[in-house]
């Protein structure tokens, strides 16, 4: 089972889009796990390696979906 995983820093086009993903998702199918890099940091070397280029953004079945623009990656680093 895949699992989907969807990256964010909190702002109000990541809420949003939380919100959206939290309803639209089957998660008996993709299990959704919410990761607000503001608050957990230590996961942003994972963001990357995942390829994540700017939040707020899915990964799901090893693809990375990049929805709208909140903030780049380098932006969550400083």
């Amino acid at each position: 089972m895949s699992k989907a995983i969807f990256y964010h820093a909190g702002c109000p086009v990541c809420l949003g889009a939380e919100q959206m993903l939290i309803s639209a998702i089957n998660q008996d199918k993709y299990p959704l796990e919410i990761v607000h890099l503001g608050e957990q940091p230590d996961r942003i070397g994972e963001a990357e390696s995942a390829g994540v280029n700017s939040v707020p953004a899915l990964t799901l079945g090893g693809q990375v979906f990049h929805i709208n623009f909140g903030a780049a990656i380098a932006d969550l680093k400083a």
